[in-house]
């Protein structure tokens, strides 16, 4: 495996932590706890995995940034919705975290309070983190000078 072949598997770690945090959001609001419990924690596995696979990344290539190669309106819709994911993602570690920690200490009731906020942070963390790969490497790629 290249360097340059990390953030695909980046943004497909991320597409499946996506797809788990909404299984699992079906299962507990259809009453599963056990499920609900595998999925969550597998979901929580997967970003662990894209976020070391982030950090080495990025110092593999040298904390170098990749722009998008677009103008006008869709690179600032772009820029909007980088600045919103990196943001929140900086927020969604200690939150996650929070409310797995509240799980696994059986204070499910301030679980479920923290979880009505930190679950849809972390969806949009997640499902921006694939639009971002998807803008840089697949849909408007820089042209290199």
């Amino acid at each position: 495996m290249e360097i340059s072949d990390i953030p695909a598997l980046n943004a497909a770690l991320n597409s499946i932590a996506t797809i788990l945090i909404v299984t699992g959001l079906v299962f507990i609001k259809k009453g599963n706890k056990e499920a609900h419990r595998a999925f969550m924690t597998a979901a929580l596995i997967f970003s662990v995995f894209f976020l070391a696979g982030y950090v080495y990344h990025k110092y593999a290539a040298n904390w170098q940034n990749r722009s998008i190669g677009a103008d006008g309106w869709i690179k600032g819709i772009y820029l909007v919705m980088l600045l919103t994911h990196v943001l929140l993602a900086m927020a969604i570690v200690p939150l996650v975290l929070r409310v797995f920690y509240l799980a696994i200490k059986g204070r499910f009731e301030s679980h479920k309070r923290w979880a009505r906020w930190t679950y849809p942070i972390w969806l949009y963390v997640s499902v921006t983190g694939v639009l971002v790969y998807f803008s840089i490497y697949v849909w408007f790629p820089s042209v290199a000078s």
